[in-house]
C-alpha cells in the first residue's frame, strides 16, 4: 500500500493542473458514479489522492474544483459509505450517500445448455477465468491524461442493458455487467478512449475480448468478438479499430458486450456517452 501510494503520488504531481475531459454523469446508485467534490484545484498545490476501501479513487480537475469519480458496485449497499482522502499531510473521510436502484429482469433460453449447465471441465476453466478476469479489474495505473469522455465502441443499438439480471434456462445469473450493442458479424469495433491494451483472451462466456486501460482505475471490456486487431501492452487512440464484433463465447447471436471498469467496479457505460445523458 505505501509503494503504492508513493507513485501514486509522484505521478499525481505530473498532472496538469485544470486538465479533464467530461466528467461522467453523476449517479449515485449501485453501478453508477459518484462525484465526489474534493475542494479548489490551487495552482501550484499537489493534487488530492482518494481511496474506496483499499481501491485508490481516480481524481480529476473540472472547472476550478477537484473531484472523486468513484465507481459503484452493483452489490454496493444503500447508504452512506465513506472515502479516504489524503492532501498532502493531511488525511481525512468524506461520507457521500449511496441510493437504491432496481434493475429488471430477463428470461433467455439457450439451445445449448452446455453454456449453462457446464461440465466439470468447464466448470473449471470458467472459474480460472473468472480469477484471472477478477484481478485484471483492479488493475491501476496513474497517468496524468485520463479521459472519460467516451464514444461508442461500435455503430448500432443499444441493447441487452446494464444491470439486467439475467435468468438462463430458469436459473438466476449475476446482472448484466454491461451493455449490447445489436450489430452483426464483422462490424468493425473501435477504443472508447485512448489508452494501453491491458490484456487479450478467449474466453468461456466473454469469447475474444478485449481489456483496454485508460489509467487511473479507469478500464474498458469488449467481448463475443470474431477478430481481435490489438495485442497486450499495445498503445491505441480514441476511435482506433481494435477489432471485429462477433458472437464468440456464450452469445445468442452477433453483438458486442462493452463494459466499464472504474476503480474495479462494472459501471454502466451510458454515464460515460454524452449522447446517452439525460
Amino acid at each position: 500500500m505505501i509503494r503504492l501510494c508513493l507513485k501514486f503520488c509522484l505521478l499525481l504531481l505530473a498532472l496538469p493542473l485544470y486538465a479533464h475531459a467530461a466528467l461522467p454523469q453523476a449517479a449515485s446508485v449501485p453501478g453508477g458514479v459518484a462525484l465526489v467534490p474534493l475542494g479548489a484545484a490551487v495552482a501550484n498545490a499537489q493534487p488530492p489522492q482518494a481511496w474506496l476501501g483499499e481501491q485508490p479513487v481516480l481524481v480529476t480537475a473540472d472547472k476550478g474544483k477537484w473531484y472523486a469519480v468513484v465507481g459503484l458496485p452493483l452489490d454496493m449497499k444503500p447508504g452512506s459509505h465513506v472515502l479516504q482522502v489524503k492532501r498532502g499531510e493531511t488525511s481525512q473521510e468524506l461520507t457521500f450517500k449511496v441510493r437504491p436502484k432496481r434493475y429488471p429482469e430477463q428470461r433467455i433460453t439457450l439451445k445449448d445448455k452446455s453454456k449453462v449447465e457446464l461440465s466439470p471441465e468447464d466448470t473449471e476453466r470458467a472459474v480460472r477465468e473468472i480469477a484471472l478476469i477478477k484481478s485484471l479489474k483492479l488493475h491501476w495505473q496513474p497517468i496524468p491524461d485520463t479521459d472519460p469522455a467516451f464514444i461508442q465502441p461500435a455503430q448500432g443499438r443499444l441493447s441487452g442493458h446494464f444491470g439486467l439480471r439475467r435468468i438462463f434456462n430458469g436459473q438466476p445469473r449475476a446482472p448484466h455487467a454491461g451493455i449490447d450493442v445489436a450489430v452483426p458479424t464483422g462490424t468493425e469495433v473501435v477504443a472508447s478512449s485512448h489508452g494501453k491494451v491491458l490484456a487479450v483472451g478467449d474466453y468461456f462466456f466473454n469469447g475474444k475480448t478485449v481489456f483496454l486501460d485508460h489509467g487511473n482505475g479507469l478500464l474498458t471490456m469488449y467481448c463475443h468478438l470474431d477478430r481481435i486487431d490489438v495485442a497486450a501492452d499495445q498503445a491505441v487512440r480514441k476511435g482506433q479499430p481494435i477489432g471485429l464484433s462477433g458472437k464468440t463465447g456464450r452469445a445468442t447471436g452477433p453483438h458486442l458486450h462493452w463494459s466499464v471498469i472504474l476503480n474495479g467496479a462494472m459501471v454502466d457505460p451510458k454515464l460515460f456517452l454524452p449522447a446517452q445523458r439525460n
